[in-house]
């Protein structure tokens, strides 16, 4: 019986299908990482191995893997496995792209909202039993209505947020590495390159895949073309934003506030300077956290890591064989 090992404690009603024709072992815990030496032992005996964005998948872990036939990722990005480490080993990844476009871009507007705002700010405020009046320029925000949006990142991720601001009557710019032209007459948004998306938007919502390209493409020289009244929004990936950069662009006053879902290197600790800024909304990297979205990407999972151990091409491969 072949076997498969997931790294983090799943739903049973994921993983049931699976139990009826594989040996399935399950890391015990929700939350905790296994560790890599742990990761290591396991792979060393499995033929499918089931992760999340947290597990860092390299090369030596793939090479333990002598059985391994399948690595299937809990995320439409898969910037935390080594790719070509598994290319050369002819091990099959695979991910879950598509179903959480919807859920995701819903967080993305959410962030923007919250950010614009200062949401979480006033929460805080009245949690700490600060209200003692109302005050007419209290917590005083950024309205979304008839502002500029610029997206990074032209994707499926993006049109949903691009088709959600067409409710608030936003102006949509977007810079993507290709043009969009059927979607921008259909939707009615305008290809920008990335300075003058910058200099001009309101809000700037990153959604671009993290790669060698994008990585740190939004840094000093980029923060310093937004306005100061503009708001950063990142739900993509923590490497793309700069985040020295972007601590010092929010406590100097260069942009009015960010709102965060990602981070270069997550988890963060309480501790994170960025966490420190009163300008900052932050979020634990829950971008597809729906109970819908999350159970139909462990089912795109399960049903990709079954067709490679039965012999039949995944519906989702990122790698060919």
């Amino acid at each position: 019986m072949k076997k498969i090992f997931i790294t983090r404690k799943l739903p049973e009603e994921a993983v049931v299908g699976l139990r009826e024709i594989f040996d399935v072992d399950m890391w015990h815990s929700e939350d905790e990482i296994p560790p890599k030496a742990v990761l290591i032992e396991k792979v060393k005996t499995v033929h499918a191995l089931w992760t999340n964005v947290a597990d860092t998948v390299d090369r030596e872990v793939i090479q333990a893997g002598a059985n391994l036939e399948v690595i299937a990722n809990l995320a439409v990005g898969y910037n935390n496995i080594d790719i070509e480490a598994a290319k050369e080993r002819g091990i099959s990844v695979t991910n879950t792209p598509g179903v959480l476009t919807e859920t995701t871009a819903d967080l993305a507007f959410t962030l923007m909202l919250a950010a614009a705002r200062q949401t979480g700010q006033a929460e805080r405020f009245l949690r700490e039993g600060k209200w003692t009046s109302w005050s007419p320029m209290g917590f005083t925000g950024m309205d979304i209505f008839g502002a500029t949006l610029g997206i990074v990142g032209m994707g499926r991720i993006g049109e949903g947020v691009a088709r959600r601001a067409a409710g608030f009557d936003m102006d949509v710019l977007y810079h993507n590495r290709t043009r969009k032209t059927e979607a921008e007459s259909m939707f009615g948004f305008r290809y920008a390159e990335l300075d003058d998306l910058l200099s001009k938007s309101d809000f700037v919502v990153v959604l671009t895949p993290l790669t060698d390209e994008t990585r740190g493409m939004i840094g000093e020289r980029e923060l310093g073309l937004m306005k100061e009244t503009a708001v950063l929004v990142n739900a993509a990936r923590g490497g793309i934003v700069d985040e020295d950069a972007l601590y010092e662009a929010l406590k100097n006053g260069q942009i009015w506030a960010a709102g965060l879902d990602v981070f270069e290197g997550e988890p963060i600790g309480s501790d994170h300077k960025l966490l420190t800024l009163p300008n900052v909304t932050a979020l634990p990297h829950i971008g597809s956290a729906s109970v819908k979205t999350r159970l139909a990407m462990m089912r795109m999972n399960a049903e990709d890591i079954e067709a490679v151990l039965s012999g039949r091409d995944p519906e989702n491969r990122v790698v060919l064989k």
